[in-house]
């Protein structure tokens, strides 16, 4: 048996568990703070869940909420017994309704077993129906299917609940079967993030949870990032003072990343995630290079990345050191600062060209005092720009510091 103990009091969570565990010893409790973790993602269904045992300050307007999902486990409250609350639980949903302040054992032990066969039942109903844990060809037990995000040539992905610890995660799985006793392209480079991201264990980097095959499909699960990418961010309209701060989270993650001896090779704002409390996470290392590795001789003149935020030499397939990564960081800085991209052209060709011919872009007025900071950035050759993303970083600090003092100042 799996329970879900929600409830703001530690104490009291720690109680219900005893109470559960003297009738089922082997029984998993999972419990949940909602001070510390706040309200559950409304994509989270809790489907490997027995039943959810609900308590705290706030129980009543949590079961409002929870037992509208479709497919949520029995849901018992715990609650302070007053005139109408057992009647306005029972009609939010509840399987159960019992007392806060004094637990009764024999009700509770009643209330579970109930719940646990109820949510068997509805089990039993869904399993006659689509299998939540398939995802494209694949079935991966332990994570539910929620939605389909993305779908690409190589890859789709997939939001999915964790059963093992009540987390959302995104899971990428390879669109096309692994060739019999062979590691495919698209294995390998799954394999290639999931390692570098491992090597690198910074908190600037996607957390990766698991990798493995399934049904003869690959698939690599990640961390789900709510609020989106850094692109979203920008569409809403970027300040000056913002955009350096950005930037300077952007060229420490870059310094992290050289430093474990890797190039990103596809830094742009889609690739950039921005967790719940502002912080950046840089994503999708499958086009990343490892410093140390000799380039193979299929990899010589090879274009790879996305044409707008591609360095000169990237975009023509010549060698490529870190300073290649500060050119791409520097395209997002001048895209955050005046509202659009440096170059534009009808096809991927003429922007890679316009990258390495035309002169950089100019800022607005405004701005100014930023165009030497976003010229070292995108200088056409390497050697013009920055020799380190902690130079880079150093430059940004030093940006912002003059932006705020030049604030005061007026």
């Amino acid at each position: 048996m799996r329970l879900l103990i929600i409830d703001d009091d530690a104490q009291y969570r720690t109680l219900v568990r005893h109470h559960v565990t003297c009738r089922w010893p082997q029984a998993t409790c999972l419990e949940y703070d909602p001070q510390s973790r706040g309200a559950l993602a409304p994509e989270l269904c809790a489907h490997g869940f027995d039943a959810v045992l609900l308590g705290g300050a706030h129980g009543l307007d949590w079961l409002e909420d929870l037992a509208r999902r479709s497919g949520f486990p029995p849901i018992v409250l715990f609650t302070t017994r007053r005139a109408g609350v057992e009647r306005r639980a029972r009609a939010l949903g509840a399987s159960a309704v019992l007392a806060r302040e004094k637990i009764d054992h024999e009700a509770l032990i009643k209330a579970v077993g109930e719940a646990a066969e109820h949510q068997a039942r509805l089990r039993a109903a869904r399993a006659a129906g689509a299998d939540p844990f398939r995802f494209s060809g694949a079935r991966i037990p332990g994570y539910r299917c929620v939605r389909r995000l993305a779908r690409g040539h190589i890859s789709e992905l997939y939001l999915a609940e964790s059963e093992l610890d009540l987390a959302l995660v995104v899971i990428k799985v390879a669109r096309d079967r692994l060739e019999e006793n062979a590691l495919d392209h698209t294995f390998k480079r799954f394999l290639q993030e999931h390692e570098i991201a491992q090597r690198i264990d910074a908190p600037c980097v996607v957390r990766f949870y698991d990798l493995g095959v399934s049904d003869e499909h690959a698939y690599l699960v990640m961390e789900y990032f709510r609020r989106g990418d850094l692109s979203k961010r920008i569409r809403a309209g970027v300040s000056p003072a913002e955009a350096l701060r950005i930037a300077l989270q952007l060229a420490c993650a870059l310094q992290a990343v050289h430093e474990a001896g890797v190039l990103h090779r596809d830094l742009k704002p889609g690739n950039v995630m921005v967790r719940d409390d502002g912080s950046l996470a840089l994503i999708d290392f499958g086009l990343s290079k490892q410093v140390a590795l000799e380039l193979d001789a299929t990899d010589r003149n090879l274009i790879c990345g996305t044409p707008h935020y591609m360095s000169p030499e990237q975009g023509h397939g010549e060698p490529i050191d870190p300073r290649s990564d500060l050119y791409s960081l520097g395209v997002i800085l001048y895209e955050m600062l005046s509202g659009r991209k440096p170059y534009t052209a009808e096809n991927p060709m003429a922007i890679i060209y316009l990258h390495r011919k035309a002169p950089l872009p100019a800022l607005p007025e405004s701005l100014a005092r930023l165009q030497p900071l976003t010229w070292k950035l995108m200088a056409k050759l390497p050697a013009d720009r920055f020799e380190s993303a902690a130079a880079a970083a150093a430059a940004l600090q030093q940006a912002l510091e003059d932006l705020y003092a030049a604030e005061l100042v007026a």
